[in-house]
């Protein structure tokens, strides 16, 4: 793969993190999802583990595209960028991120 490559692989994780991250706050979950955490603890902790798998492997990719010192420095700015991105979606479009609930039940919308 080229570095443009593990870059790219490296803003969509970071991307899936972040929402994976957001999405496990109960309030997030509402919001989003528009009905209560009955599953919470489940599907918290579901999505706390899918998040620090997304954010690592996107440190990893960082790491496969650059040096380190270099790959550190872009895989915090798109943490930033990320992070800017899902609280501009929550403010403005919360039900867009309902789609990277990976067990999404149809039924309960």
């Amino acid at each position: 793969m080229t570095s443009y490559q593990w870059l790219l692989l490296a803003l969509l994780l970071s991307q899936s993190g972040m929402v994976w991250i957001a999405l496990s706050m109960k309030v997030h979950w509402e919001q989003v999802m528009l009905h209560s955490a009955a599953e919470s603890i489940t599907s918290r902790k579901t999505l706390k583990s899918l998040a620090v798998t997304a954010l690592m492997l996107s440190l990893l990719s960082c790491l496969m595209a650059d040096h380190p010192s270099m790959a550190l420095l872009v895989w915090i700015m798109l943490m930033a960028i990320t992070a800017l991105t899902v609280a501009l979606v929550l403010s403005w479009r919360a039900r867009l991120l309902r789609f990277m609930w990976p067990f999404l039940n149809l039924e309960k919308s």
